[in-house]
């Protein structure tokens, strides 16, 4: 016994179709595309909270993105503006973010400036959590959990010790520092 084929709601083609020419024809009546005009008002507004709400961004990045629906400069301009009055988007909120994530994922102090300056931040925004985080003690326990307590006496070992934490974006002060001392003494 069969069963009837439920109705599909995607626009791929039923492969049980006997006549594939019906298939092609479906589809491409799905397809055509539709002029869509910039969106404006009440509905750039929706769009601009929807964008937001997915995750944090610069006032750079949200009128790029906002601007990429072709909506018009001026009303995007106004809305950032407004946006950013009533706290919705805060470019120092998005600085304490990346500064954050940065020591989270066990980055240093460059990285997390390179980072902000990918993402259209000013780092003066992020000076104050830059000042408040201890990158040495976080050099130390990125290196204790790489390679172990004991200190490197080797020089290779400790060129590639040093690499590492360059890599990760300490300053060579910071590296020497937490190679040379277990931290604990502190």
């Amino acid at each position: 016994m069969r069963y009837p084929q439920r109705k599909s709601y995607s626009n791929r083609p039923n492969r049980n179709t006997q006549n594939p020419e019906e298939a092609t024809d479906s589809v491409e009546a799905t397809q055509s595309p539709s002029p869509q005009s910039p969106p404006t008002g009440a509905k750039l507004r929706g769009i601009a909270f929807a964008i937001l709400a997915r995750r944090e961004y610069s006032e750079q990045e949200f009128k790029q993105k906002l601007l990429d629906l072709e909506a018009n400069p001026e009303e995007v301009a106004e809305l950032v503006k407004e946006f950013q009055s009533n706290q919705y988007q805060s470019d120092q909120r998005m600085a304490g973010m990346i500064v954050r994530a940065n020591v989270r994922k066990g980055r240093g102090p460059i990285r997390a400036k390179q980072t902000l300056r990918e993402r259209s931040v000013d780092i003066e925004l992020a000076q104050e959590d830059l000042d408040d985080t201890d990158w040495l003690a976080l050099a130390r326990t990125l290196r204790i959990k790489k390679f172990g307590t004991e200190l490197p006496s080797d020089p290779k070992e400790k060129a590639r010790q040093l690499r590492f934490l360059q890599y990760r974006g300490f300053d060579m002060q910071t590296c020497t520092q937490a190679i040379m001392s277990h931290g604990l003494e502190e």
